[in-house]
């Protein structure tokens, strides 16, 4: 077995990684769930847990545990607010992953197949994005690693400290968040599949010390699942969220509508190469490591998917450790396999072309729920008077220019109550210390000069659905003129001027 851990090539290759998850770290525009972590996390313990469990209104605005926002909190009183401050903390766990799985790969493979795993990481869309944004998926998929590496080395050597690993960082898995249990499961199955009960038995350990450790928090899981189940934006995935989940793992979504079609088609072509690799691969003890790498990489999607048809959870960006070993089974494939030249290089070649496009399409998308809210907020404190009102069409733009003004006087109209969207529960408002107006009638009251601001795709839903506009800006043309209009990548402000 190769020990050599740290050498000069995995040094190269985790600088690779670093570089591309530094490209656009200070242009990328913010957008509502990294605000909110941002806003929400500042706030401290105490007022987290009142705003996530108290129990007012139909949902919460973070149905998740605490452990990603209670670090990020920490992490900001040294580092402070500023957008790439908040985002070196997942920058640094998304390469502290790839590091992790260069280990895991060592660990069942050899040098060559894990610094092509590691590579294949350091490059892949879907793990560059999440290690960039302020939200706990990053961190999430660095403690499965590092619980995934635990295991191995416990299962190898015995040692009941490796399977105190494992616990504890199965437990901070499930602190950052609740679909954690769909990779960790498969994960302690494994022994059941392999007939090894000695490691099972240290599993189940080690697993109890886990649920102990996660205990404080479990008793709050019901309350949890039940507020998911009640309001939450998930709808129940379909047939199409399979093949939408290739596409994450090769290129990441969202995607232009032409690029859609050839994207598919690789990321197809990949997965087909893949398993035709793996059903005839040779038998030995890589092979068996190769179907376990692509046991993790769909396991838990199939699960999690079983799950979501009756309580809806199924969202692609908790499947991030799972799209981590779809790269060490990929690796596994190019490296280990007998996969001729012509394959190799037409997998490897599509695989650039599936990255490229991804992390183009990554560092260079501004459309919804994505905007210019710094200079938005600038252009509305700079242009609007001290008795205007600013309103927002909803919480998606208004938490963002929020982050960036916290001064400038601005609300929004809250989502219908009982609705998926209706997320921001009044505890978390009032956390956040802000309010949500039950309708564009009330948020008005007697302002004579209304800057309303909306989402262009707010506006072409409607449109699409056959009405003229936007039903707020119906009203607002039947009580007001338009005196003015701008328009920034998708987000518009339209300055209302009460009739005489």
């Amino acid at each position: 077995m190769q020990n050599k851990y740290f050498d000069l090539k995995t040094v190269i290759v985790l600088v690779i990684a670093l570089c591309v998850r530094l490209l656009g770290i200070s242009s990328r525009p913010i957008w509502y769930d990294e605000a909110i972590a941002i806003l929400f996390s500042e706030k401290g313990l105490g007022a987290m847990l009142y705003g996530t469990l108290a129990p007012t209104g139909a949902g919460s605005a973070n149905v998740h545990p605490l452990g990603y926002h209670t670090l990020l909190w920490g992490w900001m009183k040294v580092f402070g607010e500023s957008l790439v401050s908040a985002r070196m903390l997942s920058v640094l766990a998304g390469v502290t992953a790839v590091y992790l799985i260069h280990k895991i790969s060592l660990e069942l493979f050899d040098a060559k197949t894990a610094r092509a795993a590691a590579l294949i990481a350091a490059l892949s869309p879907f793990q560059i994005h999440y290690a960039q944004e302020i939200r706990m998926y990053a961190v999430l998929v660095l403690w499965l690693l590092l619980a995934t590496f635990a295991f191995l080395r416990g299962s190898r050597s015995g040692d009941w400290r490796w399977w105190a690993v494992f616990g504890i960082t199965s437990a901070l898995a499930q602190y950052t968040h609740n679909l954690a249990a769909f990779f960790l499961i498969p994960l302690a199955l494994t022994p059941l599949l392999k007939k090894d009960w000695k490691t099972l038995r240290s599993v189940i350990v080690s697993g109890c010390f886990s649920i102990l450790l996660y205990s404080p928090w479990l008793v709050q899981l019901p309350s949890q699942i039940a507020k998911v189940d009640q309001s939450y934006w998930v709808i129940k995935p379909g047939i199409s969220s399979l093949f939408t989940l290739f596409l994450v793992f090769t290129t990441n979504t969202p995607l232009p509508d032409a690029w859609i079609p050839p994207a598919l088609t690789i990321a197809i072509l990949i997965l087909v190469t893949g398993l035709m690799q793996t059903i005839y691969a040779k038998d030995g003890g890589d092979r068996a490591n190769g179907l376990w790498g692509l046991y993790m990489a769909f396991i838990p999607p199939i699960l999690l998917f079983i799950f979501s048809q009756w309580i809806p959870v199924y969202i692609e960006r908790a499947l991030l450790p799972s799209g981590a070993f779809f790269c060490i089974w990929l690796a596994w494939v190019i490296q280990k396999t007998n996969l001729p030249n012509a394959g190799h290089s037409m997998l490897t070649g599509m695989l650039a072309i599936a990255f490229t496009a991804g992390i183009y399409q990554h560092v260079t998308y501004r459309d919804f729920p994505y905007g210019p809210f710094k200079e938005m907020t600038a252009y509305l404190r700079e242009n609007a008077r001290e008795d205007d009102l600013i309103l927002h069409s909803n919480k998606l733009s208004m938490l963002p220019a929020m982050y960036f003004d916290r001064n400038l006087p601005q609300t929004f109209i809250g989502d219908p109550p009982g609705s998926p969207s209706d997320t921001l529960a009044p505890a978390t408002q009032q956390v956040l210390e802000i309010e949500a107006k039950s309708s564009m009638r009330s948020a008005l009251g007697d302002s004579q000069r209304v800057w309303y601001v909306i989402f262009q795709r707010s506006i072409e839903e409607y449109q699409l659905a056959g009405k003229v506009t936007h039903p707020d800006i119906e009203f607002l043309n039947s009580q007001y003129e338009l005196e003015s209009q701008k328009t920034w990548d998708g987000l518009q402000i339209l300055l209302f001027t009460k009739r005489p």
